[in-house]
């Protein structure tokens, strides 16, 4: 199922935009003009939330402890965190954009 969750001009290019889905917080990543990842928004260490981290390419820092997360695939690539974070399919239409989602 899709949802949709935001307008691509909602997005800044370089950040991360919390929205919901489904009653669940998913940060909305765009590390580049045309590139959308959507990841849980909590940090699977420290119950952060990594929206309100600094996205550099591909990877987002936990703003509490500094642990960094590969937004395509939800590896945790740096200490203290050692567990994955949930990835989600994004897809663009025209100017929106949607999260799938199971049903």
């Amino acid at each position: 199922m899709r949802v949709r969750v935001a307008r691509v001009s909602d997005v800044g290019l370089g950040r991360a935009t919390p929205v919901e889905v489904n009653g669940k917080r998913v940060a909305l990543c765009r590390p580049s003009a045309e590139e959308f990842y959507a990841i849980d928004d909590t940090c699977s260490h420290a119950l952060a939330s990594l929206s309100e981290g600094e996205l550099v390419e591909y990877e987002i820092e936990c703003p509490r402890h500094g642990a960094h997360f590969d937004i395509r695939t939800g590896e945790a690539l740096t200490l203290p965190a050692t567990k994955p974070i949930k990835t989600y399919r994004v897809v663009v239409e025209e100017e929106e954009v949607f999260i799938e989602v199971p049903e």
